[in-house]
């Protein structure tokens, strides 16, 4: 396949302030470098696009930790308005390549225009929205117990969050901007004073490129410690392996699939000192529609539930992969509807190849389950990363002896489960696996003899919704983006909203020390 050239500049490596760009070459070949080397592809047309990446080396790898080791300390002791000022110094140099930004990630992912330019846009918000938390001292959660006035307490103690150390953070595939180089936990680990050393996602390495150039000027433009940021390449899992060995990484942050976050989580677990894995590896997302709810607003209900889980070819964690719809002419008449928007559908070229043909891959699963096919969508491109809408049914009775129909299906692709008696619906939910979110649709008198099922929900899901869609998750102070595991291995975190930063601190106690060796989040407390 022929190169086609992309806007990526071209140089092998940068050292802007001590961050570290590596793996970067135009027009170079293994035979060239005696390196592995790969490329973008559009997955519209199958063309490879120019620059060529080559895979970083152990010692550019090592380079990375240990400028991030470097920096860790005289970074974490930032005022917090000088972390304020270089975040949002990267939100700025962001907008300067939203042109840019937008037009390589058309390339690299065949996300439209219109969502690219919208998760651009996300991505600046939280960078910004973590600059104003850091600006003063408050999200530390500064305590103190002080002997005197009247209390039992001996000593002087006093305890807030300190930054963990140097961070590893993955690029997202379905996400090339929230989730990826200048994504979220990019944005919470720098806020929290940790530096990041940020793996690129090999579906979009120019992407991750221009979002790692802009994180270096920002850097630059700041006069933040060497090695406060650094981006390697690969077009595999060798060097993410390797970069959660390296003692000097002190936390990981991933989002992408089961599979991959397990394997992050063996490595970390297996070092001498283990480190968490904060892993966000997907859900199927129960969407449940209760009987009054059916019989009043069927017809809404599926046009909402048809936009939800064909969103984004299907390439959302939070689509709702699994519909329980009471049996009667309610129901059938909302799953009809469902149905004919589904044949309606137009295939949509998905993120990559290898994200079709694990789609593939999903709907063979669900054959072989014995889920009956409903309905599909019209098949029109071709593209060789294209993505069919699929609209399933089978009944609660089956899901109970075929656990593989509860499976994801990552894409355009949902299951409609048939219920009887919705006194079944809070065991079949307590009986899942942890979920990133729950939906109920009921309408308001019907939801009052429903408290054990909500309670059910919230036990299983990050985020419980009622009479909403799951996709799209709204960055603020109180989100959840998290669950109890395999959503996340780690259900006590979030990886969206402000309490993210969470992650990336562990508590310290200082006891009895005079308020000048104090930091000032304690000491403020006299």
């Amino acid at each position: 396949m022929a190169h086609t050239k992309g806007p990526s500049m071209n140089m092998h490596r940068d050292d802007l302030a001590g961050c570290s760009l590596v793996g970067i070459e135009v027009g170079a070949g293994p035979t060239e470098t005696g390196r592995r080397a790969f490329s973008a592809v559009d997955p519209a047309t199958g063309e490879e696009l120019n620059p060529v990446y080559l895979v970083a080396t152990d010692a550019e790898l090592e380079r990375a930790v240990h400028l991030a080791a470097e920096a860790f300390s005289a970074y974490a002791a930032l005022p917090g308005p000088e972390r304020t000022r270089f975040l949002h110094a990267i939100a700025n140099e962001l907008e300067s390549d939203r042109d840019q930004i937008v037009e390589r990630g058309r390339r690299e992912t065949a996300l439209a225009e219109g969502r690219l330019n919208g998760e651009l846009s996300r991505a600046t918000n939280q960078i910004r929205m973590f600059a104003e938390l850091v600006e003063d001292e408050a999200w530390r959660e500064a305590r103190a117990q002080l002997p005197g006035d009247g209390s039992d307490w001996s000593s002087d103690l006093r305890s807030m969050r300190r930054a963990i150390g140097p961070v590893a953070v993955f690029g997202a595939g379905n996400f090339p901007l929230a989730f990826s180089v200048a994504g979220g936990d990019t944005a919470s680990a720098l806020a929290a004073g940790c530096p990041v050393i940020a793996k690129a996602h090999p579906g979009h390495p120019g992407l991750s490129e221009l979002a790692g150039r802009a994180i270096a000027r920002a850097a630059r433009s700041t006069s933040m410690p060497r090695g406060v940021f650094s981006l390697l390449f690969d077009d595999a899992h060798e060097v993410g392996i390797e970069l959660v060995k390296r003692r000097e990484v002190r936390a990981v942050a991933f989002t992408g699939s089961r599979v991959g976050g397990q394997a992050l989580l063996q490595v970390a677990a297996e070092r001498d000192d283990p480190i968490p894995v904060f892993a966000e590896m997907g859900s199927i997302n129960p969407l449940i529609v209760l009987p009054e709810a059916a019989q009043a607003r069927g017809e809404e209900i599926a046009e909402g539930l048809h936009g939800s889980f064909t969103l984004g070819v299907g390439q959302f964690c939070t689509k709702p992969g699994v519909v329980l719809v009471p049996r009667g002419a309610a129901g059938d008449a909302l799953v009809r509807a469902l149905a004919d928007r589904t044949e309606g559908t137009t295939d949509t070229t998905m993120l990559n190849t290898r994200t079709s043909h694990g789609y593939e891959r999903g709907l063979a699963l669900m054959r072989g389950a014995d889920a009956e096919l409903l309905a599909s969508g019209t098949i029109a491109t071709s593209s060789p990363a294209c993505g069919a809408a699929a609209l399933w049914e089978t009944g609660l009775e089956q899901v109970a002896s075929t656990p593989a129909l509860l499976q994801e299906v990552f894409g355009p692709s949902t299951v409609v489960v048939r219920y009887d008696d919705p006194s079944t619906l809070a065991p079949f939910v307590r009986a899942l696996e942890g979920q990133l979110t729950g939906t109920i649709h009921a309408e308001p008198d019907e939801l009052l003899a429903h408290r054990a099922l909500v309670d059910s929900l919230a036990d299983r899901a990050g985020r419980v919704i009622l009479n909403q869609f799951p996709t799209g998750v709204e960055v603020g102070p109180a989100t959840v983006h998290g669950g109890p595991y395999p959503a996340t291995s780690d259900g006590r975190s979030t990886s969206v909203g402000t309490r993210a930063i969470e992650r990336f601190t562990r508590w310290v106690a200082y006891q009895n020390f005079p308020s000048e060796m104090l930091p000032d989040a304690l000491r403020e407390l006299d």
